[in-house]
């Protein structure tokens, strides 16, 4: 079964942001942890703005942050949140990125074209308020590595310069997939989405995984999650992807890789034949069907034959994002056959 969400404690957290109001009132420092909406408040109070970020870093702000910066992954919830950030950054261009293809990114500076590529330069132009980010666990026990850059920076250096020009928040991208989503619903919140905003959303997700639910019990489908590229298929371990996580509690039932790792299950060209599932979720970025066709050991794969491979774009961990992606993977495993 699923957990309960956010929706259901409104009246909770509706008198825990009071509190949290006074607090700020009196210039106390939040006790929140990464994903509390603790800061959110002084937002609401039109004051001072702070926030505790998954690093145990606390960013503070005389005022409440309007022009910010953000990773692309997160960029795209805070859009669909109805936040417009003044620029982005990530590992592919809004342009080459197909979450943003029905979004409006009008105003928007993209900052790079690649993974660690930041202009500088063009960042300070933005004066932004505050740039987020997101720092991925190292392992199964969800441990963060602080000695290492946050998501999307090249190395330490680089973060170092970014945050010469405004602080940088950074957001947990691991754990249960609806914790992630909270954390980043909150976080809008506490920068001046609209609450009504966030809960409409949420009652779109609460449809969605309720029917993604009900075709994942009928439905006996395995899927595989892959990237893939010259080197060798990579294949998702549900359990330290948020979003698998949250689509395995919601019934679907993910391959787990053979090969040991954190993250991925990387299997060479040579034992890519050992891949089997019923649908793949190939990953926008890297090879594509046609690429995977040329692959001798994998030519003849079962779910590349039947055509059942659609692409995994990392749906946003956002209400928005992720009920239409469930939607459409409702509608890929009810239309799949089985092969394995």
């Amino acid at each position: 079964m699923k957990i309960i969400r956010r929706g259901s404690f409104r009246a909770a957290l509706v008198t825990s942001v009071a509190v949290s109001a006074l607090l700020l009132a009196g210039c106390s420092s939040t006790d929140s942890s990464d994903d509390s909406a603790g800061s959110g408040s002084s937002a609401a109070a039109g004051g001072a703005w702070s926030y505790k970020d998954a690093t145990g870093t606390t960013i503070k702000v005389d005022h409440t942050p309007k022009r910010v910066v953000v990773l692309n992954d997160i960029a795209i919830s805070f859009i669909e949140y109805g936040l417009k950030p003044v620029g982005t950054f990530g590992q592919l261009t809004m342009a080459k990125d197909a979450r943003f293809d029905d979004l409006d990114t009008d105003g928007i500076t993209q900052l790079g074209a690649a993974y660690g590529d930041i202009d500088l330069e063009q960042l300070a132009a933005l004066k932004p308020d505050l740039v987020v980010t997101s720092v991925y666990p190292t392992d199964e026990q969800g441990t963060l590595d602080t000695t290492q850059p946050g998501y999307g920076f090249k190395d330490k250096e680089q973060q170092k310069q970014v945050e010469a020009i405004a602080p940088v928040a950074q957001v947990k991208w691991g754990g249960k997939g609806e914790d992630v989503i909270e954390t980043i619903a909150k976080l809008a919140e506490s920068l001046g989405a609209k609450e009504s905003t966030v809960d409409k959303a949420e009652d779109r997700f609460e449809t969605a995984a309720d029917d993604l639910e009900k075709v994942a019990k009928d439905s006996d489908l395995s899927v595989v999650s892959m990237y893939a590229d010259g080197d060798g298929a990579y294949v998702t371990r549900p359990t330290d992807e948020p979003t698998l996580q949250m689509y395995t509690s919601f019934g679907v039932d993910f391959v787990n890789p053979k090969p040991k790792g954190f993250y991925w299950g990387i299997y060479s060209w040579e034992n890519a034949g050992q891949i089997s599932g019923d649908v793949i979720l190939l990953s926008q970025q890297g090879y594509q069907v046609a690429d995977l066709e040329k692959q001798p050991t994998f030519a003849d794969n079962a779910a590349l034959e039947a055509g059942q491979v659609h692409s995994w774009t990392f749906p946003a961990l956002d209400y928005t994002s992720q009920a239409a992606y469930m939607q459409q993977l409702a509608g890929w495993l009810q239309d799949g056959k089985k092969l394995s």
